[in-house]
């Protein structure tokens, strides 16, 4: 029986449906059927309805979490070069490059990767969106950590104080996605990343 003390107690209110928790599972299927839809048919063909069906979930659960194909690949592509990466603290500059080097290496050197970073690069010559969010990433990321080695050298006196870090970070950088990226060679020399490593150290030491 309902009284009115029963009437007068506040109803509890349903959230609306755009609300609710989004799944992290069924985000984290997006994401990577996301890099393989990349790797597999490229941004230009690639397609949220592609995307929804590899990751095995519908078009209204992609949407929900972003606009557009274009939002999810910025998003990614912002979120991704800042995620994996070390904060070597070897106490040693050439030691710290060589993690750094042996970790962007195979990362580098997965096939999704391979496909992809080529790909966007394409996209980002045509899109200033998509440019904007790679060189964010690539700031955020890999810039982000060379900084760190740099300024930790500095701190131990392996590096002068007011170096070029511009420069600096470029010497770091560059030559790695030369070899991986640019002229994509499948397999690098046998000691490579040692050799690289004191090199660049050395380079930098001359700044």
């Amino acid at each position: 029986m309902t009284t009115n003390a029963d009437s007068a107690k506040p109803t509890r209110r349903r959230a609306p449906a755009g609300a609710a928790v989004l799944r992290e599972d069924v985000t984290e299927a997006i994401q990577a059927a996301v890099f393989e839809e990349l790797a597999a048919v490229g941004y230009a063909r690639m397609s949220i309805e592609g995307i929804a069906r590899r990751a095995g979930v519908g078009k209204t659960a992609v949407y929900r979490r972003w606009r557009s194909k274009l939002h999810l690949v910025l998003d990614l592509v912002s979120a991704i070069a800042v995620q994996g990466l070390p904060a070597p603290d070897t106490g040693s500059l050439e030691e710290d490059l060589l993690l750094l080097y042996r970790v962007t290496s195979r990362a580098l050197k997965h096939p999704v990767a391979g496909q992809i970073i080529p790909d966007l690069q394409a996209e980002a010559a045509r899109n200033p969106e998509i440019a904007e969010a790679m060189q964010k990433a690539l700031r955020e990321g890999q810039h982000g950590v060379a900084s760190g080695i740099v300024q930790a050298a500095v701190a131990r006196g392996e590096l002068r104080d007011g170096l070029d870090e511009d420069l600096a970070l470029d010497l770091i950088s560059g030559p790695l996605y030369w070899r991986a990226v640019v002229v994509r060679t499948p397999e690098l020399p046998k000691g490579h990343l040692q050799r690289l490593s004191a090199a660049t150290a050395a380079a930098l030491k001359a700044l």
